[in-house]
């Protein structure tokens, strides 16, 4: 036999990591733990545990305690006691404790990367080579934060406790993801591991003591969903970091929605995996099996939709298939698999029923004949091909070893496939066109696009969705923001709304003299003043109980006929950034020429003094946005990769807005400013005390070049209209800056298609303070951040 039959001929023996010293850890524990409680082993309230198991053997590992609302207070206490001490030290003292911890993390970065493959199921290549140096690479580059927080985020300030809950799918690295930024930032941890992967979480709580970290900085609280929730419902809490499901998500919005608690989600996915014609097949095919049989499929980002141009559909199915056949499953632990165990039973079954389900529905299933263990918790790759984009197997997140193939024939056709999904995770494209692959990642909705490339992760590069994959970043400048709020916005007073004048039955009106000449407000709709569907108005009282004339009461319908004519203006995103800032000097210029009527009108409610104030700040404001608006952009981040990540500011889509009741002029361009110089398009509720300012904007809008459809503005009820633009699957993004109520229903009614929410949580803004009513806080909330990774130099 020649060396090449032999070669080719050869099979790999087994090579099986040594779990002797993780198995030795565990038994100086008694194979029992407790929670990780101010800087100590602290057993369970009720002194309840549970198991957690090898899914590869179903072996026991160990008992680990249950979480209840006690323990979850007790974390919490200890978290808000150790916070004072926390932020008075140094940046650098703070510096240096994250640096320990990198270091200490790549001592014992083979304990922990057993560890987490005996307790996960992950192949131990993955753990070794991936996720524990990565886990080391956050501490490292956090490490360098708090030193440079006072000159990079001048005015902010840590948002104080936080709580984090992590799945199991990257038991370590999704808390290096979430505890390395708070503690940077200078906030305080409690931290909630999965159920079924607990055991790295408790081991980094032993480094933590390992290196000295002040007691309460980081608590470690296990147990099922119930300790999630007692978490997230904890009235100590300031902030909640959650990745996992779109279920939980929304269930945790709902729960935090009466809360001032800060939110970030991190949730589902499924991504599509783009190939076009001339892609190099042989690399992209070894990028797909990177993107879905990586850690098992069991991955938010994993590349489950294989969009394939038609003409190479066949020939590269052939591909997949072959490599398929090569793909070796088995024992975690062994150095020479692939493909490892499903993390639980449950999730076996889950993966099981989803296939079943796709088949039913028309889709052609295909697994590789290789062995598959009988012991422990094991499914094939799997490759489902003629599967409809409407298909269940689609359109849901399996979190499985499963690929859905679909076909396309231009880059239209695939960006609509693509973008055909609530999620907006993560996406590939292949190409050896670079023109090709921009054009089409520019397009799609997704937080990261690789380009010839497939899960690449970096602490200096942000990492989230669009759309139902959540909201918030993971990692880079974008995702210390997270943890972090305007230091004047904690300590803002709480607004006192009064209730506005009832109206008048228009017969009352004393009118003796030559009747006045009506003025008639319309609501301002797609670039064209309209009659509200309704056919009622309301009336609007000056200070002093005049009637100052009527605006149009919108309702629902004219609700619904702002947002499609937002959407059709959403062409205004795609305009230059010069173009926008153009618009924005005409619109000051135009508003200048007519300042003296305006805040004529506006004075016989707010007085004359503000009124004047309105008008000039509006200007002045209109100017910074306009400024702005070529400024504001993305960044190249520099990787310790073959490539660059570019940091894309993109505009959220439409933007409902509920504008300040006293400042009417001054507070609606303090909103619909940021949002529009974005690229954003608004649709607006004014004031009510004064919606009459709707006349003069509109007429404003007309003269400076604005297209139609960027800025709408519905005058009525705001309870009711925010309502309606609350619940719209087809707004991206609601502020709404009125009372504390409001910023609750807000919250709690947009949770249909988690649409992003910024409120001012029913604290006073004032408007006439540049550091409180403009700026980068409403920039930061205009925009998400697609990284953009793409091959760069040798």
């Amino acid at each position: 036999m020649s060396i090449v039959e032999k070669f080719m001929t050869m099979e790999y023996g087994p090579a099986p990591e040594d779990p002797r010293e993780a198995l030795a850890w565990l038994d100086r524990h008694g194979r029992r733990f407790g929670h990780s409680i101010n800087g100590a082993w602290q057993a369970p309230a009720e002194e309840t545990y549970f198991d957690t198991a090898d899914p590869s053997t179903g072996e026991k590992l160990a008992s680990v305690a249950q979480g209840t609302a006690a323990d979850v207070d007790s974390a919490v206490k200890a978290a808000r006691a150790a916070l004072p001490a926390w932020q008075s030290l140094t940046p650098h003292a703070r510096a240096r404790y994250l640096y320990a911890l990198a270091r200490q993390v790549q001592k014992h970065s083979r304990w922990l990367a057993v560890l987490e493959t005996l307790d996960n199921g992950k192949p131990i290549r993955e753990s070794r080579d991936i996720d524990i140096p990565l886990v080391a690479r956050h501490f490292y580059h956090h490490a360098g934060w708090p030193q440079l927080l006072e000159q990079e985020f001048p005015g902010y300030t840590a948002c104080g406790v936080v709580g984090q809950i992590i799945p199991w799918n990257f038991p370590l690295l999704m808390l290096a993801w979430k505890i390395a930024p708070a503690l940077a930032t200078g906030n305080t941890v409690v931290l909630k591991p999965a159920e079924f992967t607990p055991l790295t979480a408790l081991a980094f709580a032993h480094i933590c003591q390992e290196v000295g970290l002040p007691a309460g900085v980081v608590n470690i609280v296990t147990g099922d969903g119930s300790t999630g929730e007692a978490l997230v419902k904890h009235p100590g809490v300031d902030k909640i970091a959650f990745t996992g499901s779109t279920e939980v998500g929304r269930a945790i919005r709902k729960a935090t929605a009466q809360s001032h608690k800060k939110l970030s989600l991190e949730l589902g996915g499924k991504s599509p995996f783009i190939i076009f014609e001339d892609a190099d097949l042989d690399s992209a095919v070894e990028g797909l099996v990177d993107g879905i049989w990586f850690n098992q499929g069991q991955v938010c980002c994993a590349g489950s939709r294989l969009l394939m141009q038609e003409s190479i559909a066949d020939k590269l199915i052939g591909k997949i298939q072959d490599r398929m056949n090569t793909l070796r499953i088995g024992p975690p632990l062994d150095k020479a698999i692939d493909i490892g165990a499903i993390v639980a039973r449950v999730q076996l079954e889950r993966i099981q029923r989803l296939v079943d389900l796709g088949v039913a529905e028309g889709a052609t299933c295909w697994q590789p004949s290789i062995p598959v263990p009988s012991r422990g918790l094991y499914f094939p790759p799997t490759l489902l091909s003629n599967v409809h984009p409407s298909s269940v197997v689609a359109q849901q997140e399996i979190f499985g070893p499963v690929l859905a193939a679909m076909t396309f024939r231009t880059p239209r056709e695939a960006v609509e496939l693509a973008n055909n999904t609530v999620y907006g995770l993560a996406a590939c494209v292949w190409s050896e066109s670079i023109n090709v692959s921009l054009h089409v990642a520019a397009q799609l909705k997704a937080g990261v696009v690789w380009v010839n490339c497939t899960n690449l992760f970096d602490a200096a590069c942000g990492f989230g969705g669009y759309r139902e994959s959540g909201y918030g970043r993971e990692g880079g400048r974008e995702g210390l923001l997270e943890y972090l709020e305007p230091a004047w916005f904690k300590t803002a007073p709480a607004v006192h709304s009064t209730p506005l004048a009832v109206d008048q039955p228009l017969e009352q009106r004393a009118d003796f003299g030559t009747p006045a000449i009506d003025r008639t407000v319309k609501l301002y709709i797609g670039g064209k003043q309209t009659r509200p569907d309704s056919g009622y108005s309301i009336a609007v009282h000056g200070a002093d109980g005049r009637l100052l004339g009527e605006a149009p009461l919108g309702n629902r319908k004219d609700i619904r006929n702002a947002v499609e004519a937002a959407r059709k203006a959403e062409g205004w995103g795609k305009a230059t950034a010069h173009n926008r800032a153009q618009v924005l000097y005409y619109f000051a210029e135009n508003l200048s020429q007519r300042g003296e009527e305006i805040a004529a009108r506006i004075s016989a409610v707010v007085g004359k003094k503000q009124a004047e104030a309105e008008v000039s700040l509006s200007i002045e404001r209109i100017f910074s946005y306009a400024a702005w608006a070529d400024k504001y952009d993305g960044a190249v981040h520099n990787p310790p990769f073959r490539n660059v990540a570019l940091a894309m500011k993109e505009p959220i889509g439409t933007v409902g807005v509920i504008c300040p009741v006293d400042a009417p002029l001054l507070g609606l361009l303090s909103l619909v400013l940021p949002a529009i110089s974005m690229g954003n398009t608004v649709v607006a509720v004014p004031s009510e005390k004064y919606p009459l300012i709707t006349g003069d904007l509109y007429q404003v809008f007309e003269t400076s070049d604005l297209p139609d459809g960027v800025v709408n503005i519905v005058t009525g009820r705001a309870v009711e209209l925010m309502k309606t633009l609350a619940e719209h699957d087809d707004v991206d993004a609601i502020w709404c800056f009125t009372d504390e109520a409001s910023a609750v229903a807000v919250k709690t009614l947009s949770i249909g298609n988690l649409k992003q929410v910024f409120t001012n949580e029913g604290r006073v803004v004032n408007w006439f303070d540049v550091k409180q009513g403009e700026g980068r806080w409403f920039l930061d909330h205009s925009v998400q951040v697609k990284n953009i990774w793409v091959p760069y130099g040798e």
